[in-house]
């Protein structure tokens, strides 16, 4: 083989192991240590913290409401839609063919159609099953549509940055959020495997300015456009008597929001932690975090997917990381009656965190994520209820069981967990 064509080969595959490095390799350092435990979530220190390191604060005076399932919370989300009279801002991750993205495409259509400036940002990947009438009809009604990060092979760094985020916003003034997709697996009443198990959350009051500053952090770097005024910012009144926040996290800002989150709040837990989530992964300092809570004396239950799960491999993965969790008490339990897909924490019993972050890798330092934050007895009271109403629903995982694997299972979770920090 000539000497030029064995530098050529050499050069082309160098620069696409480069590519391909760069392309699923976060570069910014995270965070290594341990979070000391200086004060619990039933302090004003806590709070405090929070909004310093999160951004931005707590505010008052908001109402959250909670819905359960596809049943529950694709009615409100259209009539909202329905009622809207100047704009209607939407961000999701998954939206595919299928009845129900028909009828939002319907509701977003009709109101673009009546002058109502409607703005959508889809990912590209999560949204890439959406059927192209239905965009053809969003743009011929005049809503103006957006994919995140397309792939072109200018934009190959950014392949695996996607954006997680779920958020409706109407007139600026009522927004959703939580862990729906637009696709008929959600619709129903979690009845059967076809019915997936998930919560979503309506917004009242202040919070909401700040769910849509985090769309509009995604508008800008899709259309390039601010949008502001009366029309997406109006002045908000008091809907409640929840302090909550929405917060971002976002590769992009190399930021860990997310994670961050996650652990100061396990951190400050004094007496129970709840986490439902869709992909539970844990890194080890999460883990060490958890097992420290149990030292101190919070119950500490997790509810994930079991069998029924639409990622197998995010399943082994997340199995190969529960040795030292059970060992230390920490109670895991599989959903057994559908795919289960709520991302949900709730900490003594007043502290609460819903949206898209799941419990992985890539809710903390690869996906664009926004999370929904309140302190709240009532509202994490009820959010608990549904919790241990799912948790009757699922099978306990023991520590007998976890070393008892068969060894080609073992096998099989070592292999996924080495691919962890993409999962």
């Amino acid at each position: 083989m000539p000497t030029w064509l064995v530098i050529i080969i050499t050069a082309t595959a160098t620069l696409t192991i480069t590519a391909i490095t760069r392309l699923i390799t976060a570069h910014e350092k995270k965070l290594n240590h341990r979070i000391e435990t200086l004060y619990n979530v039933h302090q004003e220190q806590f709070l405090r913290s929070m909004g310093s390191l999160l951004q931005p604060s707590l505010i008052p005076d908001n109402r959250i409401d909670i819905y359960n399932n596809g049943h529950e919370i694709f009615p409100p989300m259209i009539e909202a839609i329905a009622s809207a009279q100047r704009t209607i801002t939407f961000e999701t991750f998954i939206y595919w063919s299928g009845d129900i993205g028909r009828r939002f495409a319907d509701a977003l259509c009709e109101r673009a159609r009546s002058g109502v400036r409607v703005h959508v940002i889809l990912d590209s990947y999560g949204a890439a099953k959406m059927d192209q009438q239905l965009l053809e009809d969003l743009g011929a009604a005049g809503a103006e549509v957006e994919r995140y990060h397309p792939v072109r092979w200018y934009t190959l760094r950014k392949l695996n940055n996607r954006t997680h985020r779920k958020i409706l916003v109407i007139d600026g003034h009522t927004g959703f959020t939580g862990g729906v997709g637009i696709a008929d697996e959600w619709l129903g009443n979690a009845r059967n495997t076809n019915e997936w198990r998930d919560c979503h959350f309506r917004i009242r009051g202040p919070a909401v300015a700040q769910l849509q500053r985090a769309f509009m952090d995604n508008w800008l770097k899709t259309h390039a456009d601010v949008l502001h005024g009366e029309d997406y910012f109006p002045s908000l009144e008091p809907a409640g008597d929840t302090p909550a926040q929405v917060f971002m996290s976002s590769a992009a800002e190399g930021s860990e929001s997310a994670r961050l989150m996650f652990l100061l709040s396990i951190a400050s837990a004094a007496q129970s932690i709840r986490i439902g989530t869709a992909y539970f992964v844990p890194d080890t300092l999460t883990i060490q975090t958890l097992i420290e809570a149990r030292r101190r004396g919070a119950s500490v239950r997790i509810i994930t997917p079991g069998k029924l799960i639409d990622k197998q491999i995010v399943r082994h993965a997340s199995r190969s990381r529960w040795g030292d969790l059970l060992d230390a008490g920490v109670e895991i339990h599989e959903y057994q009656p559908t795919m289960y897909h709520c991302k949900l924490m709730i900490i003594d019993d007043v502290w609460i965190s819903v949206g898209s972050a799941n419990f992985d890798n890539r809710s903390f330092r690869l996906n664009d994520e926004a999370n929904l934050n309140a302190h709240d007895p009532e509202l994490a009271r009820r959010l608990a209820a549904d919790f241990d109403a799912d948790l009757s629903r699922s099978k306990s995982f023991t520590p007998e069981a976890w070393r008892k694997r068969p060894l080609t299972q073992r096998i099989r979770e070592h292999a996924a967990g080495l691919l962890r920090a993409q999962l």
